[in-house]
């Protein structure tokens, strides 16, 4: 087993960002930094994993192992069982699943806590894989970090410590990862309690100090092992917008472990659904609701509240002319009784379709939805958003 300090070790970095991007720490790159290249090519997948399989049991031929050959194992007890997804750049991709059901064994083989048995994992065009230890020691400085579902806080360090850690094995000087720390303890809400020590901090705050720790070495990509499950419903609800708000602004790529199918739909882009270790169904949450891929996902999806999950953006169809002027902007209706039928309102792209009944019963025709920038990116009507919300009815207008 690996302690949360050895896993950390592995998993921090700080490498250039774009210019206004958070916490650029300059150093100059060694020899073996400069081996390893990572394409940084947005057009394609970021992450790549193909029938990626863990089997714990019999060990392999020591000639295999000698050669480096994946030679294929047929016995023993299959954790991860032929698994293949991607991930893009800037997205948040969620593996969700109930106890046992292998994703959090996924997520430890993307930065090789763990090595898979079969199948491979390219991040950035690099073969994970094929990495020997010192060059995959310099890959996860430079590309992936981890926050932890219970803190992996330093009970004897303060909080700008122990979100400077990372900033201090690299060999930052004080001064700057004390100014970089302290910025990231801003960016969550804990500015005024940087020199606090963590027994001072509930655990909404101690998770807080974690994802702090996560932006302060500016990885590309996030690993997020169940974050929030061992916080209170309210607390976890504050923790997932501060990460979607972070989100917004800093565009990390994200793998987001949880069991809970509702944080699946609320925070993932994508979202895939294990049970014992196999890949059931991978897609969006609209996706997972409309067209459930066997009974384990109709099941699964049975309970969701599609009212609290499902957002305008989701569902907006196509709109195309000019944006009227009906005074409707903030979404709410007319006051003159002339005004009162068919008037168009405005919601952002990111409302719950239970925020938008309200609305629909006020007498509005149809709603424009916008995006974060107030564009309008399309249009829903009261049918497509009534149809949505049924589980028996195609989201589909006829």
């Amino acid at each position: 087993m690996f302690t949360n300090k050895q896993i950390f070790l592995h998993t921090c970095k700080i490498a250039p960002t774009p210019q206004g991007a958070l916490m650029t720490v300059t150093q100059p790159q060694t020899a073996l930094a400069a081996d390893l290249e990572v394409n940084t090519d947005s057009s394609g997948p970021f992450i790549r994993v193909d029938n990626l399989s863990k089997v714990y049991g019999p060990s392999r031929p020591r000639s295999a192992r000698f050669l480096g050959r994946k030679s294929p194992v047929t016995s023993g007890f299959r954790a991860v069982d032929d698994v293949s997804f991607q991930v893009n750049r800037g997205e948040i991709f969620v593996i969700m699943g109930l106890s046992g059901s292998g994703k959090s064994t996924i997520i430890r083989m993307l930065n090789r806590l763990i090595d898979a048995t079969e199948g491979s994992i390219t991040i950035g065009g690099q073969d994970v894989g094929s990495l020997p230890p010192a060059q995959l020691r310099s890959f996860r400085n430079q590309t992936i970090n981890m926050v932890f579902q219970h803190f992996g806080l330093f009970p004897h360090q303060s909080l700008l410590q122990n979100v400077g850690f990372g900033l201090k094995v690299r060999g930052v000087d004080r001064q700057t990862r004390e100014a970089k720390a302290t910025e990231a303890l801003q960016l969550v809400g804990l500015g005024d309690r940087i020199h606090a020590m963590p027994d001072q901090l509930s655990g909404g705050m101690r998770q807080r100090v974690g994802l702090a720790r996560a932006l302060a070495t500016d990885a590309e990509i996030l690993l997020m092992d169940e974050p929030f499950s061992a916080l209170d419903p309210l607390i976890r609800q504050d923790m997932q917008q501060l990460l979607i708000e972070l989100q917004r602004n800093f565009k990390k790529t994200i793998v987001f472990v949880t069991h809970d199918l509702d944080e699946a739909m609320h925070l993932g882009d994508q979202i895939m659904v294990m049970k014992q270790g196999k890949q059931i169904q991978c897609g969006t949450a609209q996706e997972l609701l409309e067209s459930p891929a066997d009974p384990y996902i109709e099941q699964f999806v049975a309970e969701v509240n599609r009212g609290k999950v499902l957002q305008a953006g989701m569902l907006a169809e196509p709109f195309e002319g000019p944006d009227p002027d009906d005074g409707c902007r903030s979404g709410m209706a007319p006051s003159t009784s002339d005004a009162a039928a068919n008037w168009i309102g405005h919601v952002p792209d990111a409302a719950v379709l239970a925020d938008l009944l309200p609305q629909f019963a006020a007498g509005a025709g149809r709603l424009h939805v916008t995006n974060h920038q107030g564009q309008i990116i399309g249009q829903l009507t009261a049918k497509k958003v009534f149809a949505a919300l049924s589980p028996k009815e195609s989201v589909r207008e006829s």
